[in-house]
């Protein structure tokens, strides 16, 4: 699949849509990051819609990948941390769409999320999933699996998952 990754800098009504669009389709089919059934798309509109101030104020760098049909995948970097962590950044709501999958949008996210990084200055990423095709693709790309924490979270219809924790040292170029 040819995708696009870009960063926005500020949420268009287009662009909180298609988030919205891609949130639903995860929570659907059964990712747990964050939301239960029943879970609405007006649920996801307004998430995003919370999220745009940190956005728009440098706080978290969100980015998307698109393909011909729109945005098809997203994460972010939450980049405000406490005094003592300045090195280092969350990776967030790594999402792909289910029809997109499988077909390197993950990586691309992945690869511009660590660009965006080194580009703040961050030496040290860190992320959590309960996906394990995330698992795998994190791994593939040189994340450090820390381990996993039984009964961390509920599905969206209910039921405890797992969520196994990574990270990644940076090295910012000279």
């Amino acid at each position: 699949m040819s995708c696009r990754v870009r960063r926005l800098s500020n949420l268009t009504d287009p662009d909180i849509e298609g988030l919205a669009a891609v949130l639903f389709d995860c929570v659907e089919g059964g990712a747990s990051v964050g939301f239960m059934h029943p879970f609405t798309l007006s649920q996801a509109l307004a998430w995003w819609r919370g999220l745009a101030a940190d956005v728009e104020a440098g706080r978290r760098v969100l980015l998307v990948a698109e393909d011909e049909y729109g945005i098809v995948g997203t994460v972010h970097l939450v980049l405000a941390m406490p005094d003592n962590q300045p090195h280092r950044a969350d990776l967030c709501k790594m999402l792909v769409m289910r029809r997109a999958r499988k077909q390197g949008v993950g990586a691309a996210l992945m690869d511009a999320a660590e660009r965006e990084a080194r580009a703040s200055g961050k030496t040290l990423l860190v992320l959590d999933t309960a996906s394990q095709d995330a698992e795998r693709l994190y791994a593939r790309m040189g994340w450090t699996r820390l381990g996993v924490v039984p009964g961390f979270a509920l599905l969206p219809e209910g039921g405890l998952c797992h969520t196994t924790y990574f990270y990644r040292e940076l090295t910012i170029a000279g």
